[in-house]
């Protein structure tokens, strides 16, 4: 804003009274650092000559450079909440800051260096800028941390009030089953829903497949991105409307990227490599500080082919090529949405850290949030992100025109709890769960599979009359949903907009399903396929349109069941029909189940386990390397002391923070299925035991998870001959005990 140039928001919103004071602004002397300027410079670790510690005087002529020749110099903090001095009685751990958007030591050294510049040239005056002017604390309330000297209030809600951003909507209902304990719409807080959770939150490849309720809500977002950027298009505008995504993890990002690039994403328009922008942590940070990152060829040519596509001269293209990847991100970021720049033309940005409070991109229009949200205000900050407005334009009343940006997975209202009330209780004594060192003869190994694979002949076949019927369940996917304006941590239901899939009937015609299943049933089959590969397309297609247009797709529903709602049900559920039939391909097109090992820890064992307490009750145990039993049910405590009592069983383990663990696939998300014991029977053998009083579908799926993955062990030889078994009542332990045990 100070510095003379085109954009000034003096100029363009005609902010100084007259042009005398205007011109006075020109006659300032501005100097924009980052604070890491501000940090102590320190010597080269290979030189030869010891200059000592940097003097205060030495420090001020780096930092003010053409500036130091002045005294009394005025200091605008801008996010001045990164700036303060915390308070002694604040005890507060850096986690719980970095939680609140806060680096504590950033926080120290920023003070800390204009604390050197008063000493040597005075500081007249100090103005600190920030939308959450108060310091970390650990509390629910920030009342008390709030900064003594604040003047001036005006926060998102007055903002938002007075037009100056735009307005957020979230969702407030969707036609799919909502939160057993919100009973929110699942979109509105995404991350919140324990299968999401569970999948994001993990080491994963990028190939693998993004949660079907990640999937759902970015295919009914898109939908309303599409609209959105055929009207921008209609209107001439120079830039595209932007999705941007805040994620958990590097992992999930490089999963999100690869779902829009590779053609995961149900619309063409976003499958858009080349407007397409993961912001990768690492490179983005060294580029705040001008370092250099890793080597990365391949997100390298990525951010290449960014500029490749981007709709600007070719001489600033060659200039953008010259950079070094750090430089080109900053480039990048700073610029989307702006006619000229490098990321004019993207579609999609991808962040997994919130991208830098400063950044201003205008055209972000909708919001996924993939992440966990603890606090109103990083819900503010993430939603900040997409506020600022396009244009300026003001109706006959004068008012400025409205603008949306959509919101999902943000939970823009969350209750905070304030402090007093009751102590709470004393901690219930706690029992040490430990490897005992002695039993070392008791240990227990296994192999960690991250998947199954299946090596497929060429002939592939499908025995229809064995093929169970699939159930499509409608309350499980999400076809429309309801945003509303969010003000105040309340929705106006009286200004509700719907999205509605089911009025786009020409993007799920059954032809492009069969196309897609089958693309993703190639995926699965592709590598160990003996034969020729377009064979196995269109052999791959034959079986997929088969089993679309038969009546083994099960939709309790007749609302749901027309032509057109079915198809989307088909759509938002494809992953699944996918892993349904080719589980019957028939099994001499099976040669063999192959397990794919975790490189970085392909054993685990019981000797693994590190110390964990628990106030559960628990069990003293003899014949395990852990010491005790932690029963989460009578019926475990039970299966225990048949283990102890047993002569057929040399050693066992219950199953608890040991890491042996069995990926299935349910309802479209990968998830883990944890058995309840391990043993090893005398004759050598090892059983995997479950514990079961009922049964379900889903126990069902990780049922035949664990077979696969019994089959796939011992085929592969190395690791023993393993079992495994169900105990669905007590008298049944000993029997599969006896059984196994022969």
């Amino acid at each position: 804003m100070l510095i003379p140039s085109a954009g000034s928001y003096y100029d363009e919103f005609n902010l100084c009274p007259s042009e005398a004071l205007r011109q006075k602004l020109n006659q300032a002397e501005v100097l924009i650092e980052n604070w890491h300027t501000l940090m102590p410079a320190t010597e080269p670790k290979r030189s030869v000559v010891k200059k000592g510690a940097e003097t205060d005087e030495a420090f001020t002529r780096r930092v003010l450079g053409k500036l130091a020749a002045f005294k009394d110099i005025v200091v605008i903090n801008d996010e001045a909440h990164h700036a303060y001095r915390k308070p002694a009685e604040v005890k507060i751990s850096k986690k719980q800051a970095e939680e609140a958007g806060i680096d504590l030591d950033e926080a120290t050294r920023w003070i800390e260096g204009l604390d050197r510049l008063h000493k040597t040239r005075r500081i007249q005056r100090c103005f600190d800028l920030s939308a959450t002017p108060f310091a970390p604390t650990g509390k629910a309330s920030t009342d008390t941390a709030l900064f003594d000297w604040i003047v001036s209030d005006f926060g998102l809600n007055d903002a938002i009030e007075a037009g100056l951003v735009k307005t957020p909507r979230v969702v407030v209902r969707d036609d799919a089953m909502p939160d057993a304990k919100t009973l929110r719409s699942k979109l509105y807080h995404i991350y919140r829903d324990p299968a999401v959770a569970e999948d994001l939150n993990r080491k994963a490849e990028p190939h693998e497949a993004l949660p079907k309720l990640v999937k759902d809500a970015y295919t009914i977002l898109g939908a309303d991105w599409r609209a959105t950027a055929k009207q921008w298009a209609d209107s001439k505008h120079h830039s595209p409307p932007v999705m941007l995504t805040v994620c958990n993890r590097t992992e999930t990002a490089a999963r999100i990227e690869q779902f829009f690039n590779q053609g995961d994403c149900h619309w063409p328009e976003l499958q858009a490599p080349g407007k397409t922008l993961r912001v990768d942590s690492r490179v983005m940070e060294k580029a705040e500080v001008g370092e250099t990152a890793g080597a990365d060829k391949g997100y390298e040519a990525r951010l290449e082919q960014v500029i490749d596509e981007a709709a600007i001269p070719e001489t600033r293209k060659e200039q953008l090529r010259g950079m070094k990847k750090e430089e080109l991100l900053r480039e990048i970021v700073d610029n989307v949405g702006k006619r000229g720049g490098a990321g004019q033309n993207l579609q999609k940005v991808i962040s997994v850290a919130m991208l830098s409070e400063g950044w201003d991109a205008k055209n972000v229009t909708h919001i996924m949030g993939l992440r966990a949200f603890t606090s109103q205000l990083l819900c503010e900050q993430v939603i900040g992100r997409g506020l600022r407005r396009v244009g300026y334009d003001k109706d006959d009343d004068g008012l400025f025109l409205p603008e949306y940006v959509n919101v999902f997975g943000v939970p823009l209202s969350i209750y905070e709890p304030g402090e007093g009330g009751e102590a709470p209780p004393p901690p219930k004594p706690s029992t040490q769960i430990d490897v005992v060192p002695d039993r070392a003869s008791l240990e227990l190994r296994w192999p960690n599979v991250l998947r199954i694979e299946s090596v497929v002949k060429p002939e592939l076949t499908v025995d229809w009359a064995k093929v169970e019927p699939l159930m499509l369940d409608p309350v499980a996917t999400v076809i429309s949903a309801e945003i509303a304006p969010a003000l105040g941590g309340a929705a106006d239901m009286s200004k509700v907009t719907a999205i509605d899939l089911s009025l786009l009937p020409e993007e799920f015609r059954v032809q492009r399903l069969t196309f897609v299943a089958a693309r993703k049933a190639f995926a699965e089959l592709k590598t160990n396929f003996q034969g020729n590969e377009e064979y196995l397309v269109f052999q791959l297609i034959r079986l997929v349109e088969t089993f679309l247009r038969s009546d083994k797709i099960d939709i309790p529903s007749l609302f749901h069941s027309d032509a057109v709602r079915r198809r989307i049900l088909i759509a938002l559920n494809i992953d699944l029909i996918v892993r349904h039939v080719l589980r019957f391909v028939t099994e001499q097109n099976t040669t063999a189940l192959t397990p794919v090992f975790d490189e970085e820890n392909p054993i685990g064992s019981t000797g693994q386990m590190r110390a964990w307490y628990t106030t559960k009750p628990n069990m003293p145990t003899g014949k395990s390397h852990i010491s005790h039993v932690v029963g989460d049910s009578a019926w475990e405590q039970y299966a225990a002391n048949v283990f102890e009592s047993r002569d057929d069983v040399i050693a066992y383990a219950k199953n608890d923070h040991l890491g042996f663990q069995i990926h299935y696939l349910w309802q479209g998300s990968r998830r883990r299925y944890i058995p309840d014991f391990i043993v090893r029977l005398a004759n050598g053998k090892t059983l995997a035991l479950e514990i079961k009083g009922t049964d379900s579908e889903q126990n069902k799926a990780k049922r035949e998870a664990l077979d696969e993955w019994v089959q796939a062990v011992n085929s592969s030889g190395g690791f023993g001959e393993w079992s495994w078994d169900v105990a669905f009542n007590l008298n049944q332990i000993h029997d599969i005990v006896a059984r196994y045990g022969k």
